[in-house]
């Protein structure tokens, strides 16, 4: 938030709102990398993107190193690229918020509705058709270089908005409920964070992660299930307003968080 001198108030910027916010963006994000259409097509992603093999990915030696270096390499632009995507996003939404302010109240109430309908597609209780479709883009036969795989990440976070939609829509409302451009654009930052670290992190460690990742695809059901909670509550809190009393809670429990807001 811009004082008059022009001077940037860290201290009204960060407040307990906004950390509720950030956790729950960047929890939000995880449970994204853990949705059954991410999770399952993460390495063979990054071995393209590496231009290597799974097995190259696996090996334990030089080799093995060696490739997991590559992909690493082309991992992080890959998370640039599709990071580059939500931060446009987070500051399109969160500046139409701040645009029509006046309705805040109407919009978030909206918002908050719609979260809790796609609680409820992940929960089971109901079905939308659409949400169960993946809509992929081509971005070529890129694999192997920088370029390609930030390209590769700029296709990712649009071409898998139908099955990441339910989650995104999630912060994008909260991003838009903000009504400043620079909270919503950090609140989708750290969604991006939630979503891209988990894919640098298997590119770094693939061998020590292929057992906890089986056993993730084994529990797809459960993510799923609390991603659908996640959401409820997100909708809940929106709806009733109850991330301002998150917020005095997290005050009174946690004193030390007064001096960032």
């Amino acid at each position: 938030m811009a004082l008059g001198n022009g001077m940037f108030d860290a201290a009204t910027f960060l407040d307990a709102s906004l950390l509720t916010a950030i956790a729950i963006a960047a929890a939000a994000g995880l449970l994204s990398f853990l949705s059954p259409c991410v999770l399952p097509v993460v390495p063979p992603y990054l071995a393209y993107m590496g231009g290597v093999s799974v097995t190259d990915m696996d090996g334990a030696e030089g080799e093995g190193r060696r490739a997991r270096g590559r992909v690493l390499l082309s991992a992080s632009f890959f998370v640039l690229g599709l990071s580059t995507v939500f931060l446009m996003l987070g500051f399109a939404f969160s500046a139409a918020g701040r645009l029509f302010l006046s309705f805040q109240d109407w919009f978030l109430y909206g918002a908050g509705a719609l979260i809790i309908v796609f609680g409820l597609h992940f929960l089971g209780v109901i079905q939308i058709g659409f949400l169960n479709r993946e809509a992929r883009v081509d971005a070529g036969d890129r694999g192997g270089s920088a370029m390609g795989a930030f390209l590769l990440g700029l296709a990712f976070a649009f071409g898998w908005t139908p099955c990441l939609g339910p989650i995104l829509g999630a912060i994008l409302g909260l991003a838009a409920s903000e009504g400043d451009v620079a909270r919503g654009t950090v609140l989708l930052a750290a969604y991006a964070g939630g979503l891209g670290i988990p894919f640098l992190l298997v590119a770094a460690f693939f061998p020590r992660l292929k057992g906890p990742m089986a056993w993730m695809r084994r529990h797809m059901g459960a993510v799923q299930k609390v991603s659908g909670a996640l959401l409820l509550i997100v909708g809940l809190m929106m709806v009733t307003g109850q991330f301002t009393a998150i917020s005095f809670w997290l005050l009174e429990t946690f004193p030390a968080l007064s001096s960032l807001g």
